[in-house]
């Protein structure tokens, strides 16, 4: 039998806590091993109980779901944290990705999509919800993305879309018969392009150029 996912859910709400554990209690998969309703304690908490994936949200007391996705990264860069907020605003997702989460959905999406998140990025993908590209286009940053996607060379284009899918420098450099010190030039170059630190942000580029799907 596969091993299941262990979650801490953050919100600052005790309700709406025991919603989600009352979701995710029906998947076999899920296991939720812990709760926390501030961003400190959520940290300490990831520190002690090394979580597989983390359900993030961003409005709360003290240092709040942005600052924790910082301090949680910082310490452990392999660390999967997928933001579930009431904000679908563009700002907040890009700001998420580049704290360092791995996925952001809002609360506003179907129940189902939440379990969805957390296997996709358990797994080791990046999920940002398809409805969030959607509803906030911005054609002056997809016209440069697109241009920039244009000059890629084909061993970067092929980098870009597997860094976007979430796999790692050495299997990258597994999957292409390359070294990992090209795979991780190639990666800084790409970044350096696409003027973004992360590969949850070039996942999101990805999925909105539509040469990736979520």
């Amino acid at each position: 039998m596969k091993k299941p996912i262990n979650v801490i859910l953050v919100d600052d709400h005790a309700v709406v806590r025991a919603g989600f554990r009352m979701l995710l209690s029906t998947e076999d998969s899920i296991n939720v091993i812990a709760e926390a309703e501030r961003g400190e304690q959520a940290y300490q908490l990831y520190l002690e109980k090394k979580p597989d994936v983390m359900v993030m949200d961003l409005s709360m007391p003290g240092i709040g779901g942005l600052e924790s996705i910082r301090r949680i990264c910082s310490r452990d860069a392999n660390a999967k944290i997928v933001v579930f907020s009431v904000h679908d605003e563009k700002v907040y997702v890009q700001r998420a990705l580049e704290a360092g989460a791995k996925g952001y959905i809002t609360k506003h999406g179907h129940p189902a999509i939440l379990v969805e998140a957390i296997q996709k990025i358990a797994g080791g993908e990046i999920y940002v919800e398809a409805s969030l590209l959607q509803q906030h286009p911005n054609q002056e940053d997809s016209a440069n993305y697109q241009a920039i996607l244009q000059v890629l060379s084909s061993r970067e284009f092929d980098v870009f879309l597997l860094l976007a899918k979430g796999l790692t420098v050495h299997k990258i450099a597994d999957e292409l018969c390359l070294g990992y010190k090209t795979v991780a030039n190639y990666g800084t170059q790409i970044r350096s392009k696409f003027k973004v630190s992360t590969v949850a942000e070039l996942a999101h580029i990805a999925i909105m150029l539509g040469v990736m799907k979520k």
